[in-house]
């Protein structure tokens, strides 16, 4: 147990070393007079009018890229309520007298949930 303990202070050590890095730093191309950063799965961004007003193209931070994670839908939507925890934590939609339940444990996965209410498509973001 106690090396188990040092094992992790060591980790966690590491983790938290200062660096000169940020986690996210952007790799900036410029071309035929626009200026653009990449993302981690090479999709580049234009930032020419953000740079135009001062901005540092190196100092944005980005995501994973588009389509890094994969959005729910309703096929894991259920009517059954029997199973679910009182306390469990989630996010109420409302449209007239239809309602919906997104699991906040479920959404930190995904992030977003693509649905329906009604006959209103609706995005779910945590």
């Amino acid at each position: 147990m106690r090396r188990a303990w040092y094992l992790f202070v060591l980790i966690f050590a590491l983790v938290l070393e200062p660096t000169d890095t940020p986690a996210f730093f952007s790799r900036v191309m410029r071309e035929d007079g626009k200026t653009y950063i990449l993302d981690a799965t090479g999709e580049r961004w234009d930032v020419t009018q953000a740079e135009s007003i001062g901005f540092k193209p190196e100092g944005f931070q980005y995501g994973l890229g588009k389509n890094a994670f994969t959005p729910l839908d309703d096929s894991y939507l259920t009517d059954d309520t029997d199973r679910v925890s009182q306390r469990l934590r989630v996010l109420g939609v409302v449209e007239n007298a239809e309602a919906q339940a997104y699991s906040i444990p479920r959404l930190r996965g995904h992030e977003i949930a693509n649905s329906r209410i009604g006959s209103k498509a609706i995005a779910v973001g945590y």
